[in-house]
Protein backbone atom coordinates (compact mmCIF):
# COMPACT_ATOMS: atom_id res chain seq x y z
CA UNK A 1 0.00 0.00 0.00
CA UNK A 2 1.28 3.25 -0.81
CA UNK A 3 -0.37 5.01 2.87
CA UNK A 4 -2.50 7.74 0.70
CA UNK A 5 -5.75 7.95 2.18
CA UNK A 6 -8.68 8.64 0.01
CA UNK A 7 -9.98 11.92 1.81
CA UNK A 8 -6.43 13.30 0.74
CA UNK A 9 -6.84 12.29 -2.66
CA UNK A 10 -10.09 13.43 -2.77
CA UNK A 11 -8.49 17.26 -1.48
CA UNK A 12 -5.96 16.99 -4.51
CA UNK A 13 -8.85 16.55 -6.96
CA UNK A 14 -10.39 20.25 -6.00
CA UNK A 15 -7.15 21.60 -5.44
CA UNK A 16 -5.95 20.38 -8.88
CA UNK A 17 -9.32 20.96 -11.15
CA UNK A 18 -9.87 24.74 -9.66
CA UNK A 19 -6.22 25.21 -9.99
CA UNK A 20 -6.29 24.04 -13.71
CA UNK A 21 -10.03 25.86 -14.42
CA UNK A 22 -8.17 29.07 -13.15
CA UNK A 23 -6.70 31.17 -16.32
CA UNK A 24 -3.06 30.91 -16.35
CA UNK A 25 -0.58 30.71 -18.65
CA UNK A 26 -0.92 26.95 -20.01
CA UNK A 27 -4.42 27.86 -20.13
CA UNK A 28 -4.01 30.88 -22.52
CA UNK A 29 -1.22 29.33 -24.61
CA UNK A 30 -3.94 26.67 -25.60
CA UNK A 31 -6.34 29.21 -26.24
CA UNK A 32 -3.74 31.26 -28.11
CA UNK A 33 -3.06 28.02 -30.13
CA UNK A 34 -6.63 27.06 -30.86
CA UNK A 35 -7.76 30.69 -32.11
CA UNK A 36 -4.88 30.73 -34.20
CA UNK A 37 -4.13 27.61 -35.81
CA UNK A 38 -7.68 25.61 -34.58
CA UNK A 39 -8.39 22.65 -31.94
CA UNK A 40 -5.56 20.38 -33.23
CA UNK A 41 -3.20 22.70 -32.65
CA UNK A 42 -3.95 22.98 -28.85
CA UNK A 43 -3.64 19.28 -28.44
CA UNK A 44 0.07 19.87 -29.42
CA UNK A 45 0.56 22.64 -26.68
CA UNK A 46 -1.40 20.66 -24.10
CA UNK A 47 0.40 17.71 -24.88
CA UNK A 48 3.95 19.77 -24.60
CA UNK A 49 2.40 21.51 -20.94
CA UNK A 50 1.73 18.17 -19.68
CA UNK A 51 5.52 17.10 -20.67
CA UNK A 52 6.56 19.67 -18.38
CA UNK A 53 4.66 18.91 -15.84
CA UNK A 54 6.03 15.54 -15.82
CA UNK A 55 9.63 16.94 -15.60
CA UNK A 56 8.12 18.69 -12.29
CA UNK A 57 6.83 15.73 -11.16
CA UNK A 58 9.99 13.84 -11.28
CA UNK A 59 12.25 16.89 -9.56
CA UNK A 60 9.83 16.38 -6.53
CA UNK A 61 10.18 12.77 -6.25
CA UNK A 62 13.95 13.21 -6.34
CA UNK A 63 13.67 16.71 -3.97
CA UNK A 64 15.93 18.49 -7.18
CA UNK A 65 12.75 20.88 -7.40
CA UNK A 66 12.94 22.17 -3.77
CA UNK A 67 17.04 22.84 -3.98
CA UNK A 68 15.90 25.22 -7.40
CA UNK A 69 13.39 26.71 -5.05
CA UNK A 70 15.39 27.37 -2.47
CA UNK A 71 17.65 29.56 -4.77
CA UNK A 72 17.05 32.51 -5.61
CA UNK A 73 19.06 33.14 -8.32
CA UNK A 74 17.82 29.68 -10.32
CA UNK A 75 14.77 30.76 -9.18
CA UNK A 76 14.58 34.52 -10.70
CA UNK A 77 16.47 32.61 -13.38
CA UNK A 78 13.22 30.36 -14.04
CA UNK A 79 10.42 33.62 -13.85
CA UNK A 80 12.82 35.60 -16.18
CA UNK A 81 12.83 33.14 -19.10
CA UNK A 82 9.22 31.59 -18.28
CA UNK A 83 8.14 35.71 -18.57
CA UNK A 84 10.45 36.54 -21.62
CA UNK A 85 9.26 33.88 -23.76
CA UNK A 86 5.47 34.41 -23.25
CA UNK A 87 6.13 37.77 -24.30
CA UNK A 88 8.18 36.41 -26.91
CA UNK A 89 5.55 34.38 -28.56
CA UNK A 90 2.88 37.23 -27.73
CA UNK A 91 4.75 39.81 -29.96
CA UNK A 92 5.32 37.03 -33.04
CA UNK A 93 1.20 36.07 -32.84
CA UNK A 94 0.85 39.94 -32.45
CA UNK A 95 2.68 41.30 -34.96
CA UNK A 96 1.88 38.22 -37.67
CA UNK A 97 -0.02 39.06 -40.81
CA UNK A 98 -2.47 36.08 -42.32
CA UNK A 99 -0.36 36.16 -45.48
CA UNK A 100 2.02 34.38 -43.75
CA UNK A 101 0.06 30.98 -43.48
CA UNK A 102 0.35 30.58 -47.01
CA UNK A 103 4.53 30.14 -46.32
CA UNK A 104 3.78 27.77 -42.99
CA UNK A 105 5.26 24.99 -41.95
CA UNK A 106 4.92 21.41 -42.67
CA UNK A 107 2.08 19.84 -40.29
CA UNK A 108 4.61 17.63 -38.41
CA UNK A 109 6.66 21.20 -38.12
CA UNK A 110 3.63 23.10 -36.54
CA UNK A 111 2.97 20.11 -34.21
CA UNK A 112 6.87 20.05 -33.12
CA UNK A 113 6.89 23.79 -32.59
CA UNK A 114 3.56 23.76 -31.04
CA UNK A 115 4.65 21.07 -28.81
CA UNK A 116 8.05 22.38 -27.90
CA UNK A 117 5.84 25.71 -27.14
CA UNK A 118 3.80 24.33 -24.26
CA UNK A 119 6.95 22.25 -23.05
CA UNK A 120 9.50 25.22 -22.76
CA UNK A 121 6.18 27.80 -21.10
CA UNK A 122 5.35 24.63 -18.48
CA UNK A 123 9.19 24.07 -17.62
CA UNK A 124 10.07 27.74 -17.33
CA UNK A 125 6.56 28.61 -15.27
CA UNK A 126 7.40 29.62 -11.74
CA UNK A 127 4.12 29.05 -10.97
CA UNK A 128 4.42 25.23 -11.85
CA UNK A 129 7.69 24.79 -9.86
CA UNK A 130 6.16 26.85 -6.83
CA UNK A 131 3.12 24.54 -7.26
CA UNK A 132 5.11 21.25 -7.05
CA UNK A 133 7.56 22.10 -4.57
CA UNK A 134 5.43 23.82 -2.74
CA UNK A 135 2.19 23.19 -2.45
CA UNK A 136 2.37 18.70 -3.46
CA UNK A 137 4.07 17.92 -0.25
CA UNK A 138 1.09 19.14 1.38
CA UNK A 139 -0.57 16.21 0.04
CA UNK A 140 2.29 13.46 0.86
CA UNK A 141 1.69 10.84 3.76
CA UNK A 142 5.47 10.93 5.03
CA UNK A 143 4.28 6.85 6.46
CA UNK A 144 3.21 6.13 2.97
CA UNK A 145 5.66 5.47 0.01
CA UNK A 146 6.11 8.73 -1.04
CA UNK A 147 7.31 7.47 -4.78
CA UNK A 148 3.97 5.77 -4.90
CA UNK A 149 1.86 8.94 -4.00
CA UNK A 150 3.86 11.21 -6.15
CA UNK A 151 3.10 8.33 -9.38
CA UNK A 152 -0.99 8.49 -8.20
CA UNK A 153 -0.97 12.51 -7.84
CA UNK A 154 1.36 12.56 -11.19
CA UNK A 155 -1.56 10.19 -12.71
CA UNK A 156 -4.64 11.80 -11.50
CA UNK A 157 -3.34 15.48 -12.19
CA UNK A 158 -2.31 14.86 -15.69
CA UNK A 159 -5.84 13.19 -16.32
CA UNK A 160 -7.30 16.51 -14.92
CA UNK A 161 -5.47 18.87 -17.01
CA UNK A 162 -5.94 16.96 -20.24
CA UNK A 163 -9.65 16.49 -19.82
CA UNK A 164 -9.40 20.94 -18.72
CA UNK A 165 -6.58 21.92 -21.36
CA UNK A 166 -8.58 20.34 -23.91
CA UNK A 167 -12.11 21.59 -23.10
CA UNK A 168 -10.52 25.12 -23.43
CA UNK A 169 -8.92 24.56 -26.83
CA UNK A 170 -11.96 22.90 -28.61
CA UNK A 171 -14.08 25.87 -27.53
CA UNK A 172 -11.53 28.53 -28.67
CA UNK A 173 -11.25 26.27 -31.51
CA UNK A 174 -14.48 26.65 -32.45
CA UNK A 175 -13.73 30.36 -33.30
CA UNK A 176 -10.96 29.19 -35.48
CA UNK A 177 -13.95 28.51 -38.67
CA UNK A 178 -14.13 32.18 -38.31
CA UNK A 179 -10.32 32.66 -39.87
CA UNK A 180 -11.58 32.90 -43.30
CA UNK A 181 -12.41 36.50 -43.05
CA UNK A 182 -9.14 38.46 -43.06
CA UNK A 183 -10.67 40.91 -40.47
CA UNK A 184 -11.09 38.02 -38.00
CA UNK A 185 -7.69 36.28 -38.36
CA UNK A 186 -6.23 40.09 -37.74
CA UNK A 187 -8.52 39.90 -34.31
CA UNK A 188 -8.17 36.80 -33.38
CA UNK A 189 -3.82 37.24 -33.83
CA UNK A 190 -4.31 40.06 -31.85
CA UNK A 191 -6.42 39.04 -29.35
CA UNK A 192 -3.82 35.57 -28.48
CA UNK A 193 -1.02 37.68 -28.78
CA UNK A 194 -2.45 40.19 -26.06
CA UNK A 195 -3.20 37.39 -23.89
CA UNK A 196 0.11 36.10 -23.96
CA UNK A 197 1.98 38.84 -23.02
CA UNK A 198 -0.38 39.98 -20.71
CA UNK A 199 0.93 36.25 -19.02
CA UNK A 200 3.99 36.97 -19.73
CA UNK A 201 4.03 40.12 -17.67
CA UNK A 202 2.14 38.46 -14.79
CA UNK A 203 4.95 35.96 -14.57
CA UNK A 204 7.62 38.47 -14.52
CA UNK A 205 5.78 39.85 -10.88
CA UNK A 206 5.65 36.35 -9.52
CA UNK A 207 7.74 36.30 -6.02
CA UNK A 208 8.22 33.41 -3.89
CA UNK A 209 5.97 33.23 -0.81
Amino acid sequence: MIGMSLEVWALFVVTESILCLTPGPAVLLVVAQALSGGAAASVWATLGILTGNALYFALSATGLGALLLASYELFALVRWLGAAYLIWLGVRTFVRRSATRSTAPTVAAGRRRTFVNGFVLQAANPKALLFFVALLPQFIEPGGHVAGQVLVLAVTSVAIELVILLAYGAAAGRLHALTASPRFTRLADGLAGTMLVTAGVGLAAVRRS
